[in-house]
């Protein structure tokens, strides 16, 4: 959908529209927004509406704090779940210094920047197709939520056992009044689980997608009495919740990674990719696994990779290619998680495929065994690494790749690298319930 201004203007008088969110991300993945009444439109499609950025965590400091909202005309849309008077509508928007340059802590534009490298070597899109998971929690008399999901349903379940069905169904119907394309909307493995997929856009589409998603599942989960989260690893001993990010690149409208003549119908572009993946997997590890709580999810036994591999079946390696070839041809990354911002985190991705383009790097060999079956020993007689096992180990890790710190540029990678060794050092000093259930009685 193409907008012009003079649509945007039409569109909110005769749809009746009342309130307009401007609305943009954080660095640390959350949704900021700046709402409008009606008669401010002209303003805000002209780049007018200005807000205080000081407010926003890692964004400016107070004597530099006006900002302004660019908003992108083609991502106008109504929300469905509000009245049909007094309608809501949203527009997604970059945000910009007062003297028209685009905002260095825009996580927006740090997409945007990759996205132009790219371009720059000849590849005109970045096609990406998110698997977002989450839960579904009843919540207490006071709203609150709670673990319990009443729910008995597993895998792929229909019917009576599958309480968050019906809410599922409704999301669904939502989103596509929003115009998303679902692809498929599922149970998953835990209880309470759920995953819905929508069809693959180019990247910047679908990180504005993920966050327009999160956003529904939370607010229509909450009309339902229930609490959506996206929490990792919200109940121990059972499945978390992942992101896996499927990724492809085309040039002139052909998917480079596809080559009929090529080892497993795989170009020497789409080895170099996963190459640089594998090279960068650990320094981008704290932008796809953002919390402290990402990595009790990364553990051996739940589904979730925390070995660096790759390979065209198994579903315990980190990188998977799923079996479809010709345009469909793509790389599964299946690290990330859906708490992670998702404009940071496609940039990451493709920042380290480029670099593995650029650099003609070969993975190494794939991995068709089981790799959580293998002893250590085995493990490093093959090669393969893990994970970092905490937020800690990965903000090191982050801190040692110049690549993905260039990324996402001096302004984004201090404030998120502060922030998370705050989160790390709350998390390091605060006494959990499991130290006092350990050792109260014993000593």
């Amino acid at each position: 959908m193409a907008y012009t201004k003079e649509d945007i203007i039409r569109m909110v008088k005769e749809d009746d529209i009342e309130f307009i969110r401007l609305q943009f991300t954080d660095i640390f993945g959350q949704l900021k927004n700046v709402a409008i009444t009606a008669s401010q439109i002209e303003k805000a499609v002209n780049n007018q509406i200005m807000f205080d950025g000081s407010s926003i965590e890692g964004f400016v400091r107070i004597d530099e704090s006006d900002q302004y909202l660019y908003p992108d005309l083609n991502s106008f849309v109504v929300f469905p779940w509000r009245p049909s008077h007094g309608k809501v509508a949203r527009l997604i928007c970059d945000v910009y210094n007062p003297d028209g340059t685009p905002f260095v802590g825009d996580p927006r534009g740090v997409l945007k920047r990759v996205l132009r490298k790219a371009a720059d070597m000849g590849y005109d899109a970045f096609h990406v197709g998110p698997e977002a998971e989450f839960f579904l929690f009843q919540t207490d008399d006071e709203g609150k939520p709670t673990t319990k999901t009443n729910d008995e349903a597993g895998y792929f379940d229909l019917g009576p056992l599958d309480h968050g069905e019906s809410t599922r169904r409704e999301i669904c119907m939502a989103l596509e009044q929003m115009g998303f394309e679902i692809e498929a909307s599922h149970h998953e493995v835990a209880q309470g689980q759920h995953e819905i997929d929508f069809k693959y856009a180019d990247a910047l589409r679908t990180a504005d997608n993920i966050m327009t998603f999160k956003l529904a599942v939370k607010t229509l989960a909450q009309k339902n009495g229930l609490h959506a989260t996206f929490m990792p690893k919200p109940i121990f001993g059972i499945n978390g919740s992942g992101m896996h990010t499927n990724m492809s690149l085309f040039r002139k409208g052909k998917n480079v990674f596809y080559d009929p003549d090529g080892e497993k119908g795989l170009s020497k572009e789409a080895y170099s990719f996963i190459a640089g993946l594998l090279a960068h997997v650990k320094g981008m590890a704290a932008v796809t696994n953002p919390l402290v709580n990402s990595y009790k999810r990364l553990v051996p036994g739940y589904e979730a990779p925390c070995y660096l591999a790759w390979s065209a079946s198994n579903r315990s390696a980190l990188i998977r290619i799923p079996a479809a070839r010709g345009q469909s041809t793509r790389v599964e990354l299946r690290s990330p998680d859906p708490a992670c911002n998702p404009y940071l985190e496609l940039a990451a991705c493709l920042a380290a495929g480029l670099d593995g383009i650029e650099r003609g790097l070969t993975p190494p060999r794939e991995v068709t065994e089981n790799i959580f079956a293998m002893d250590q020993a085995t493990r490093e007689a093959h090669g393969i690494e893990s994970l970092p096992g905490s937020l800690e180990e990965a903000i090191a890790a982050l801190e040692a790749d110049p690549l993905i710190l260039d990324t996402l540029g001096e302004h984004v990678a201090s404030n998120y690298i502060e922030g998370k060794k705050k989160e790390w050092e709350e998390y390091r000093t605060r006494v959990s319930s499991w130290e006092r259930e350990k050792y109260i009685i014993n000593y």
